[in-house]
C-alpha cells in the first residue's frame, strides 16, 4: 500500500512539472523581444520606447525636436511639442505673431485673443464701436455691446424705451410688461375688465380672466352652469360631465 502511495505521488509531481513547463514555454513563445532604445512595459506585456524615441513598427527611432520645441514622454505621435509662444507649422515651431490690441492665449500658448473692446477679424482685432447708452460685454460674439437698462436696439443704436403708464421694465431692462390687472392694447396698458363671477387670470396669452367654479364663459360674461340630472361639475369647474355609468346624449345624461 505504501509503495502504491509513492507511485501515485510521483505521477502527480510528473503531471505538475509537465504542466508548468508547458505554460512557461507558451508564455516564453508569446513574449516579443525588446528592441534597442526600449524597455519592457511595467505592466508585464509588450515594451515602450525610451524618452527621445518614437515607436515605428517593431523598433524605436530617434526623435529630434525642432528649434523652440521639446521632447515629450509619449512614444506615439510626433514625440515633441512647441514651447509656449510658438505654434506648430509642419515640422517647425514658429513664433506666434500677436497683432496689435491682442494678447497670447494663456491656456494654449499657441494662439492669440483680442483685448476687451476689440473684435477679431481674419488677421487682427477691430475696435468695437459702442453706441451711446450702451456698454461693452465680455462676449467675443454678436455685437460685443448691449444697451443700458431702459434702452433697446434699433438700427444699431440704443433708443430709449417708451414705458407706458401702468407698466414696468423687465429684469433685462430692454422691454416692458403691463402691471398686474392690465393688458397691452396699442402699445398701452389698459385695465382688464373682469366680469361678475370671475377673477383676473395672469396669463401671457388669451383671455385675462377666468370664471369662478360653477360658472362658464359666454362672450364677455360668466353664466351659472345648470347641471342636468345625473351630472356633476368637471375638473375645471367651468363645465360638466355625466356621472358613471350615464352617457351624454342630446344635452342630457342617459343610460344606454
Amino acid at each position: 500500500m505504501r509503495q502504491l502511495s509513492y507511485v501515485a505521488l510521483a505521477l502527480q509531481m510528473s503531471v505538475f512539472l509537465s504542466g508548468t513547463l508547458f505554460v512557461s514555454g507558451a508564455y516564453g513563445q508569446g513574449t516579443l523581444p525588446v528592441p534597442a532604445n526600449a524597455e519592457a512595459n511595467r505592466h508585464g506585456s509588450g515594451w515602450e520606447c525610451n524618452r527621445g524615441f518614437r515607436k515605428e513598427a517593431d523598433s524605436c527611432v530617434a526623435v529630434t525636436a525642432p528649434d523652440h520645441g521639446f521632447l515629450t514622454n509619449e512614444s506615439y505621435g510626433k514625440g515633441w511639442e512647441c514651447h509656449y509662444g510658438f505654434a506648430q507649422r509642419g515640422d517647425q515651431c514658429l513664433a506666434v505673431e500677436v497683432p496689435a490690441n491682442a494678447y497670447l492665449d494663456p491656456y494654449s500658448g499657441d494662439r492669440w485673443r483680442c483685448m476687451r473692446g476689440y473684435r477679431r477679424n481674419d488677421t487682427g482685432c477691430d475696435l468695437i464701436e459702442v453706441p451711446d447708452n450702451a456698454f461693452l460685454t465680455d462676449s467675443s460674439y454678436s455685437e460685443g455691446w448691449e444697451c443700458e437698462r431702459g434702452y433697446q436696439v434699433v438700427g444699431g443704436k440704443c433708443v430709449a424705451l417708451n414705458v407706458p403708464e401702468h407698466a414696468y421694465l423687465t429684469t433685462s431692462g430692454n422691454e416692458w410688461l403691463c402691471d398686474r390687472g392690465f393688458e397691452v392694447k396699442d402699445q398701452a396698458c389698459v385695465a382688464v375688465k373682469v366680469p361678475q363671477n370671475a377673477s383676473f387670470a395672469d396669463t401671457t396669452y388669451g383671455q385675462k380672466w377666468k370664471c369662478d367654479r360653477g360658472f362658464e364663459a359666454k362672450g364677455s360674461a360668466c353664466s351659472e352652469i345648470k347641471l342636468p340630472e345625473n351630472a356633476h361639475l368637471d375638473r375645471s369647474g367651468n363645465g360638466w360631465e355625466c356621472n358613471r355609468p350615464y352617457q351624454f346624449q342630446n344635452g342630457r345624461c342617459r343610460m344606454e
